[in-house]
């Protein structure tokens, strides 16, 4: 997963080879999500591994949170191919569901909202595009090719190839 998602960023940046591959280390979206996926697959490891390798990932972790204002829990459950295009400000729920192919930019909240049975969080599907500045939370589903204007509130449940957008209020197109 690691390797497609590094793929994803390398395929959005633009010049030749050398730079392309300078731009994904420099990136904090590959930064973030390298190490998102290094604590998923120590969560898996035994009980020695994680031990020894717990406070590299937490130290790793407090420092894409601290430096770069990305916060992803490793109970975050992310498809293949995630993209986060600007860093600052974004924040995913523990437990919320992400498809593959899908780019987050910066200030996006994805977050728990509700009471009771309506408590939850959003499940997003695939290719899915979130602009600056969204807010989605709740116990929703956001369907497969939907693309997520900016400074968008989304708490309703959203289509398949749909386009939602800030018009002052919400609307599904």
């Amino acid at each position: 997963m690691i390797k497609k998602d590094i793929l994803r960023t390398y395929s959005l940046l633009s010049g030749n080879k050398i730079v392309k591959i300078i731009g994904c280390y420099r990136s904090p979206g590959v930064h973030a999500i390298v190490i998102f996926r290094f604590g998923k697959w120590l969560k898996e490891k035994n009980i020695l591994l994680r031990i020894l390798l717990e406070p590299v990932y937490l130290l790793l972790y407090h420092r894409i949170r601290s430096k770069w204002g990305i916060q992803i829990p490793r109970s975050t459950i992310i498809g293949e191919g995630f993209y986060i295009g600007h860093y600052g400000g974004i924040t995913l729920s523990a437990g919320a569901q992400f498809g593959s192919n899908v780019s987050i930019s910066q200030q996006v909240t994805v977050g728990i909202s509700g009471e009771g049975e309506k408590c939850g969080v959003p499940i997003i599907g695939n290719n899915v595009y979130i602009a600056p500045g969204a807010k989605i939370f709740g116990k929703i589903k956001i369907g497969d090719n939907v693309k997520i204007g900016a400074n968008t509130v989304v708490y309703k449940n959203i289509p398949d190839n749909s386009v939602v957008v800030l018009d002052p209020g919400f609307k599904i197109k």
